[in-house]
């Protein structure tokens, strides 16, 4: 793996580059689509690549591992060939997912065992394990396995959270290089920032995964409720420590203000299930503002579901249809609007990237931000 910096934009630490994995380019900065199970949900591979213009899909380790299961995936000879995706492929490593289980999870220095969500199955994730399913999965970049901390975390459970973490990073590490790739191509692992929302404890962090070379490095732990001011304060103690000539992936976040912000303070990728997740329930996201296709007020208006949209469905079909097919619990009406969604956020952010280079990046985010909160 190789990253270009490009460009950096003036008056912010926005940046334009380009990261080079055994699956193709990346131009950052970039959305990945979230594909849990291996896919994203309701999109064919055609419309990623076509009409969505994904560059890079995210899978997850949990997931994956419980269903269908990694034999299963190693035997098709990796998730590329088993789900038809042949661009680059990052894996999460299923700390958060398994983290967010609750009464049915248990830590200690080992690793986290759980129980299933699907069965009840009892199962042991440790670092080594982790980083064996994703060999198996064959991702491009693989996440280490960490301790997602909550956002309401004190000081001394965040302090400690944050040193477990950080064991776990070096046995992935080790780990990593007593093992192989399966498949001909690179993998990549990045570490994983944490640290909940105190300063001394990400700086700490932040210098803790510089000291690791790698190919890149996270930020995780935010968005899983904090405030906003907070989560933009701790990616600013974060980016100025990591490398100027590494990607910086901030993990799960976010709104499309979140992602502007997050670009304006030095983020290069990024994912999240909301434009899927929300489209499902009928939230479209525009350049104007948000739009609640369930309203009656849409029920009569039949022009395009976007004007402004890149994709194919915006054009073909009407805010009337779209709201009739959400409303009836159409699956097609889930489809158009996770379709429109993530077409809208990888246009957000080309259109960051072509701003950055054009060096009018910081008028047009703040430009940006004014119209994409407004309820339509």
């Amino acid at each position: 793996m190789d990253f270009t910096l490009q460009h950096q934009a003036v008056n912010s630490q926005a940046r334009a580059g380009i990261l080079e994995t055994g699956h193709g380019t990346i131009e950052t900065p970039i959305f990945m689509p979230v594909g849990t199970a291996g896919s994203v949900k309701g999109i064919h591979v055609k419309e990623l690549k076509d009409d969505i213009q994904a560059q890079i899909i995210l899978g997850n380790t949990y997931h994956l591992y419980l269903r269908p299961g990694t034999d299963i995936i190693e035997e098709a000879g990796g998730l590329h060939k088993f789900n038809g995706w042949n661009g680059p492929i990052l894996t999460d490593s299923g700390g958060y997912q398994v983290f967010s289980l609750g009464d049915i999870r248990k830590l200690s220095e080992e690793g986290a065992k759980f129980q299933s969500h699907i069965d009840g199955s009892r199962h042991l994730f440790t670092p080594e394990s982790v980083i064996d399913v994703q060999r198996k999965i064959g991702a491009d970049i693989i996440m280490a396995f960490d301790e997602c901390t909550p956002g309401d975390a004190d000081y001394d459970y965040a302090k400690k959270s944050l040193a477990l973490t950080q064991r776990w990073l070096e046995r992935c590490v080790n780990q990593m290089e007593k093992t192989k790739p399966l498949y001909g191509h690179g993998q990549s692992l990045f570490p994983i920032v944490q640290g909940a929302v105190y300063p001394d404890l990400r700086e700490a962090a932040a210098k803790h995964v510089t000291s690791i070379p790698s190919d890149g490095y996270a930020i995780g732990g935010l968005s899983v409720g904090e405030s906003e001011a907070d989560m933009y304060a701790m990616i600013e103690v974060v980016n100025p420590i990591l490398p100027k000539d590494k990607p910086r992936y901030l993990m799960g976040v976010g709104t499309p203000i979140n992602i502007l912000e997050a670009i304006d303070r030095g983020v290069d990728l990024f994912d999240c299930v909301m434009p899927t997740r929300n489209g499902r329930n009928g939230m479209l996201f525009t350049k104007n503002g948000i739009i609640n296709i369930r309203n009656k007020k849409w029920a009569t208006d039949f022009s395009p579901v976007d004007q402004d949209g890149t994709s194919f469905v915006d054009h073909h079909y009407s805010r009337a249809f779209l709201r009739h097919l959400i409303i009836s619990n159409e699956m097609l009406g889930a489809q158009i609007a996770s379709q429109h969604n993530l077409a809208f956020y990888l246009w957000l952010t080309k259109e960051a990237r072509r701003q950055i280079l054009a060096d009018n990046f910081k008028a047009w985010k703040e430009a940006m931000v004014q119209q994409l909160g407004k309820r339509l």
